[in-house]
């Protein structure tokens, strides 16, 4: 009798029965793998973006096979828009440039802590003015923005700037249509610089223009902004060197006029102190120095603790990642990087508090 378990067709189907098995194994485990999902920051999409494929390149370790647990799907729509998709239970993080206060923090289950910094800077495309050439203050933007200037000639700008030849030409206004923590910046620094602003208009992530036209997200601002000469708007520093837009100086806090840059945000940002116990900063960006750009920012991360340890250990994953190996990549896109003081007291935080461990 032939034994049939020795027969050479046999052994190809068992073969063929073992791979059609591991393949079930693979799709059931797909089946049941999701991708972190976070969503929120414009300003701080880039970077993040890059984080993302790092952190599955790790992940993969050079091998063929991947996993939807170890890719990260990102949506920039906005700081504002990313918060309220924390109330979707298949979002795992926002970023925002706007962080929450500690008793909402609480009261929602969430934690926070800061990703990566930067600065916000004004575009102003005006044909033979490069960047850093014109200077501006706060209370002529806010004057700009209000209204009141209307024209690039207008003696309150000439002032500042007596060497530059400006167009007597009206200058197109745009602003972020979106909730933005951008636009926080932006118009908090306008609050600060005018009285009438901070009356009339105030500062948020999404506020009443006075005019101007609004564009939604980082990278349509830009678009808009590189199209239409004779225009002023405000965007994130690392994407406007990439897009060779030219961008002003600004008047600090001091009364200097500070140029955009790594090194001036960072002299910004010097009175930045997360506080472990809140998850908020203890201090903003409001530095008060010669050397200070006035609009520096921070992202923060925001995660709920409800989402199961898992999947909080997976964003954490995440970011343990940006910060020991990111550092570089933030630097290249005109970022400033979590410095490592801060990132090993954060990491600490997550081994006390949220029972993170590396892997």
């Amino acid at each position: 009798m032939v034994n049939l378990l020795r027969h050479p067709g046999c052994q190809v189907w068992r073969r063929l029965a073992l791979a059609l098995g591991a393949l079930i194994l693979l799709s059931v485990h797909a089946a049941h793998a999701e991708p972190i999902r976070g969503a929120g920051s414009t300003f701080a999409a880039p970077i993040i973006h890059l984080w993302s494929r790092d952190y599955e390149a790790m992940r993969t370790d050079g091998g063929d096979f991947t996993s939807p647990d170890w890719r990260v799907d990102y949506e920039p729509v906005g700081s504002l828009a990313g918060i309220m998709r924390l109330d979707q239970l298949e979002t795992d993080f926002a970023a925002t440039d706007a962080p929450l206060p500690s008793d909402e923090l609480k009261k929602r289950g969430y934690t926070q802590f800061p990703i990566v910094m930067g600065g916000i800077v004004v575009v102003a495309n005006l044909d033979g003015v490069g960047a850093e050439a014109l200077r501006l203050s706060g209370p002529v933007l806010a004057d700009i923005y209000l209204g009141k200037v209307t024209t690039w000639s207008d003696p309150a700008i000439k002032v500042l700037n007596p060497d530059l030849a400006l167009p007597d030409a009206a200058i197109a206004v745009f602003h972020r249509e979106d909730g933005s923590g951008s636009t926080l910046t932006f118009t908090g620094f306008l609050a600060k610089a005018s009285p009438e602003w901070a009356e009339k208009v105030g500062a948020d992530t999404l506020v009443k223009w006075p005019l101007g036209k609004g564009e939604k997200g980082t990278g349509g601002l830009a678009s808009l902004a590189a199209a239409t000469k004779n225009s002023i708007s405000y965007l994130e520093y690392g994407q406007v060197v990439r897009l060779g837009l030219p961008y002003a100086t600004l008047e600090s806090q001091a009364g200097t006029f500070v140029q955009p840059s790594p090194e001036s945000f960072q002299a910004g940002l010097e009175g930045l102190a997360w506080d472990p116990a809140t998850g908020s900063p203890a201090t903003g960006t409001a530095t008060v120095s010669d050397k200070a750009y006035p609009m520096a920012v921070v992202t923060y991360a925001v995660v709920p603790r409800d989402r199961g340890k898992g999947r909080v250990n997976r964003v954490l994953d995440l970011f343990r990642l940006a910060f020991s190996r990111g550092g570089d990549e933030a630097s290249a896109l005109g970022y400033i990087p979590v410095p490592p003081a801060l990132a090993g007291k954060i990491e600490a935080y997550w081994t006390t508090n949220l029972g993170s461990v590396s892997n």
